[in-house]
């Protein structure tokens, strides 16, 4: 059976950018505003995307409760804006940059070799960054592990949780600005073919 996909749109341009790799891959997805649907039925997905969005994470809607109260359960991907919700969650907090990233691809290193998000991928690539807040490391609950920082300042630019099905990343996978954007998201959703053939299937993956 295939896995139904939920985008969580926090009122971004990006969002139907997410729609399109989405769609590219040759999988559906549902579009929810983060304010216009019940908790409750988020319940019928499988998998979550959080997009993108203005603002911090209190500020959009439902994103936050979402997390909560699905991350037991449901394969969560958070894209920049949601990246930091997760982080919030769980206990993080963010800090506002002195110079905002709009636009602008920068180096980042994979920490994390375990990572499906990063499976066949280089240790470093560039990707596209939009954004004027990021997870303050020093703030990183036990429960998450950084698995990509940026080369520069050590911000961390991708994150996963420890125990859940529950991951982000700071960057934007559907930029034009980021590298291996689309097989990112293959890994994600389990259709990107490994090096020995098979798939890089989520179903595999074990949490302790």
């Amino acid at each position: 059976m295939d896995n139904k996909i939920l985008i969580i749109d926090n009122y971004d341009s990006f969002t139907y950018n997410l729609v399109h790799l989405v769609n590219e891959i040759g999988l559906k997805c549902d579009v929810w505003r983060n304010d216009q649907f019940n908790i409750d039925d988020v319940a019928v997905y499988d998998k979550i995307i959080l997009s993108p969005g203005p603002g911090i994470p209190s500020e959009a809607g439902l994103l936050l409760e979402v997390i909560a109260k699905y991350a037991p359960t449901k394969s969560i991907f958070g894209v920049c804006l949601g990246q930091q919700a997760i982080a919030e969650v769980f206990g993080g907090t963010l800090y506002n940059l002195k110079q905002p990233m709009h636009g602008i691809a920068t180096p980042i290193t994979v920490t994390d070799e375990q990572e499906r998000l990063f499976t066949g991928l280089p240790h470093q690539f560039k990707v596209g960054r939009y954004h004027s807040w990021v997870v303050d490391e020093k703030s990183i609950p036990d429960v998450l592990t950084v698995t990509a920082i940026d080369e520069v300042d050590n911000s961390a630019m991708a994150l996963r949780h420890k125990n859940y099905d529950v991951r982000g990343v700071q960057f934007h996978p559907e930029s034009i600005l980021t590298e291996f954007g689309k097989e990112m998201m293959q890994n994600w959703l389990g259709t990107y073919p490994s090096k020995n053939g098979n798939l890089a299937d989520a179903n595999k993956i074990v949490y302790n």
